[in-house]
């Protein structure tokens, strides 16, 4: 989901900016044996990114960096918003979303679009949608919230109207829990939403966030996650690989790569913290310094391709 907004999680007052991933640069010392770079031309592939979500934008370049490796022309198209990313990919403007939540979170745009889009695989299957406070706070379950409405101001504090988290958070779990008579969800942005928290949490205040997982923040933040007794958020869900229609027939190789792709929390978790934390607004080095210091990967994912 969202993020890439900060470079240190008590240095939001200073740094609160969102980036989007661009790679350019490969090195293949440490994958000769696997990849087939070299001058063939193995076909025009375009990749969706989101400029300010990291699983979104990191899936995008790494499969960048992966298929270039191997011989592809890549071309990574910037969009604004989930909306018309999923039209994007739909209509066959372009070819790969490198990370969907189609499962729950964005169910609405499976819903519309899914016809028209192929789901290649999960690369990873263990994200969930919470609401958080600190860890030294005392409310333990949104069912607790009511009681402590003044000190919260009556405010949960979200992410952009447009993520699903927060429309999820509004249209269900504010209703099943009866908040909406004490509590209104402030809709911003999620650098706004981290600076809320750096500030509550300096200070020793009561603060509520909606978080989820993966996330940078929910390990480099000391916070908890509120128990939901009825489930409103749902089980853990996988971020899909989607493709536009007829994507498997035409790059197979790619489809069989991206089938057998994964990451561990800990893989998806070190990424993002390169992305956010280690280098300056320069996704691109991230990503690239990322892999190189985790050859494996690439290698593994270049087998895949070339089977």
């Amino acid at each position: 989901m969202k993020t890439k907004s900060v470079k240190r999680p008590f240095q939001l007052a200073a740094v609160v900016a969102a980036g989007s991933l661009a790679l350019a640069g490969c090195n293949g010392d440490d994958t000769a044996d696997t990849t087939q770079g070299g001058g063939e031309d193995r076909g025009e592939i375009s990749v969706v990114a989101i400029p300010g979500w990291t699983d979104q934008t990191g899936m995008a370049h790494l499969y960048e960096y992966v298929l270039e490796e191997n011989g592809y022309t890549v071309e990574v198209q910037n969009l604004g918003d989930m909306a018309p990313a999923f039209t994007a990919v739909a209509q066959g403007d372009v070819d790969l979303f490198g990370s969907t939540w189609p499962e729950r979170t964005h169910d609405v745009y499976w819903e519309e679009h899914g016809d028209n889009l192929e789901d290649l695989g999960v690369w990873y299957d263990d994200a969930k949608l919470f609401l958080a406070v600190p860890e030294y706070s005392e409310i333990t379950s949104i069912e607790d919230l009511p009681e402590h409405a003044e000190a919260l101001d009556g405010q949960i504090m979200g992410i952009e109207p447009g993520a699903g988290l927060s429309r999820i958070t509004e249209d269900e779990v504010i209703p099943h829990y009866g908040l909406e008579q004490d509590f209104e969800l402030q809709l911003s942005s999620t650098s706004a939403m981290l600076g809320d928290l750096e500030r509550a949490m300096n200070n020793e205040e009561e603060i509520v966030v909606t978080l989820w997982t993966p996330f940078w923040a929910t390990v480099n933040f000391d916070v908890r996650q509120l128990e939901d007794r009825d489930n409103i958020y749902g089980e853990p869900e996988g971020l899909h690989t989607l493709g536009r229609a007829g994507f498997t027939e035409e790059f197979p190789e790619v489809a069989n790569m991206i089938e057998n792709f994964s990451l561990t929390d800990e893989q998806f978790a070190d990424l993002e913290n390169t992305m956010v934390n280690e280098f300056d607004d320069d996704d691109q080095g991230a990503v690239h310094a990322w892999l190189e210091e985790n050859p494996d990967i690439v290698e593994q994912m270049s087998a895949d391709l070339n089977e």
